[in-house]
């Protein structure tokens, strides 16, 4: 079970890591708001995940923190565009 988990934490980051292209070259500032958006939801999912493979609490609590932090970028460059 801790393998699908694992493996399932690797797929979101290859899907992070496309958001990443799109932050670097997205045509407009929707586009790049949008992919900072999929980074914070895809790193918490991926912890997430981690941590259910894991049993460890710690990285619950670092996802916790991550999630915060990305409603904040959200709401700071939606005041910028």
């Amino acid at each position: 079970m801790a393998d699908a988990l694992l493996a399932a934490a690797g797929f979101i980051m290859a899907t992070v890591a496309l958001g990443l292209v799109r932050i670097l070259r997205g045509p407009s500032d929707l586009d790049r708001l949008m992919a900072a958006q999929l980074i914070g939801t895809g790193g918490v999912a991926a912890l997430l995940l981690v941590a259910g493979a894991t049993g460890s609490g710690a990285v619950v609590d670092v996802a916790l923190c991550l999630a915060v932090l990305a409603a904040f970028v959200a709401a700071a460059l939606s005041l910028r565009a």
